[in-house]
């Protein structure tokens, strides 16, 4: 099969050809239909779980795809043949990944059906993105009547947390360059903010001398200034970064419940996106289909540019 691999932290991703694995027990292999690209995708290929977890190299790059069950291995149940199926695919330990033909995946993994409405490249595009975005959104505590802001509202994840708050009857504020500002209040943002023409907490801090409710970070990155956005919030209120650069016991100091939010998908959840998606109440925008051959050189691409929506590698 033909597959995207690094061979070691930091190399360029080179397709290849590998032998197309077989299932073992508890094991399904599935026919990549489309594979969705993440910048998660190349920092593991950089090393950033490399003192977590092992890896085994030549490593498939890519988490997120949606296909077709080819086969299963001995004991499964859950799915047979022919299934339709979508999740998470990245085992690090067994240098697996979703940028290939072929892939496989526990059967109690993070995987869920594919309803027969939703095309498998919005599929693909749902598992690291929009999880995150649902999840966010949960733990953001959005009630009716609440403003929360969505900072860095631009790519997959923003995209989506939009529609989940909006959603939950709250008032959204979202940051995002004019360009995506229509596509951005179609999503449900009840402003936008546009952050080149002055600091987004100065513009938020006038509009809102009260205080909000909850921020969404998508921006702040570990170890950054988050100040700016904790000035923002009122007594109560809630601060999610996905990024893990909150300090949850000194926000606690000033009654703000501080979240570090790391993607955690069920299949459970899984499950519930796809049908949101299939009924077209959780709309995902794609950039790009890019095929499998080309995927190398459109990741050196995108490693320096900046998503409005999410790309999908079509093996």
């Amino acid at each position: 099969m033909k597959a995207v691999v690094v061979t070691d932290f930091g190399a360029e991703p080179q397709l290849v050809d590998l032998p197309t694995p077989e299932p073992g027990p508890g094991e399904i292999l599935v026919r990549v239909h489309a594979a969705g690209v993440n910048p998660f995708d190349w920092k593991v290929t950089d090393g950033a779980l490399k003192d977590s977890v092992a890896h085994t190299f030549p490593l498939v790059m890519g988490s997120d795809a949606a296909g077709v069950v080819e086969k299963t291995g001995p004991g499964v149940t859950r799915f047979r043949p022919g299934d339709r199926v979508y999740g998470q695919f990245m085992r690090l330990l067994r240098g697996q990944g979703s940028y290939a033909e072929y892939t496989l995946a526990e059967q109690d993994g993070t995987i869920a059906l594919i309803p027969d409405a939703l095309p498998f490249t919005l599929a693909a595009a749902l598992p690291t993105a929009s999880v995150t975005a649902y999840q966010a959104v949960h733990a953001a505590r959005p009630a009716d009547g609440h403003t929360i802001l969505i900072n860095g509202a631009s790519g997959g994840v923003g995209q989506s947390a939009i529609q989940f708050a909006a959603r939950a009857g709250v008032r959204v504020l979202a940051t995002g360059t004019p360009e995506l500002a229509d596509h951005l209040r179609d999503l449900g943002a009840h402003t936008v903010i546009d952050r080149t023409l002055a600091p987004t907490h100065d513009q938020v801090a006038a509009a809102h001398p009260d205080g909000i409710d909850a921020i969404i970070d998508l921006v702040t990155p570990a170890g950054g200034d988050i100040s700016p956005m904790v000035g923002l919030l009122r007594v109560g209120a809630t601060l999610v970064s996905t990024n893990y650069a909150t300090d949850p016991e000194s926000l606690a100091a000033h009654g703000i419940l501080g979240v570090n939010l790391g993607n955690r998908p069920t299949s459970e959840t899984l499950t519930t996106l796809a049908d949101l998606a299939a009924d077209g109440e959780l709309r995902v925008r794609i950039d790009a289909e890019v095929p499998l051959a080309d995927a190398p050189a459109f990741i050196a691409r995108a490693r320096t540019g900046h998503a409005t929506g999410k790309t999908v590698i079509v093996p």
